[in-house]
């Protein structure tokens, strides 16, 4: 099934994308500097996830306001 959305509803749904994607991005940063000394691997991995987000943010980014970088 596919739901019409207006540009206005778009564009909410990508901004709320856009600020779950930051949050996410700084709670893995803050776990891999909570796991740096007491588990490599847990913080590596938090770090990838981390930088997952970035690129997500990156993209949500451009959608949001092109050309701006």
């Amino acid at each position: 099934m596919t739901d019409v959305v207006d540009s206005d509803e778009l564009l909410r749904r990508i901004q709320r994308a856009r600020a779950c994607a930051r949050e996410e991005q700084l709670a893995w940063r803050a776990r891999g500097a909570d796991l740096a000394q007491a588990d490599a691997d847990g913080a590596r991995d938090a770090r990838v996830r981390a930088l997952a987000y970035e690129a997500v943010l990156r993209v949500l980014d451009e959608i949001l306001t092109p050309g701006r970088q």
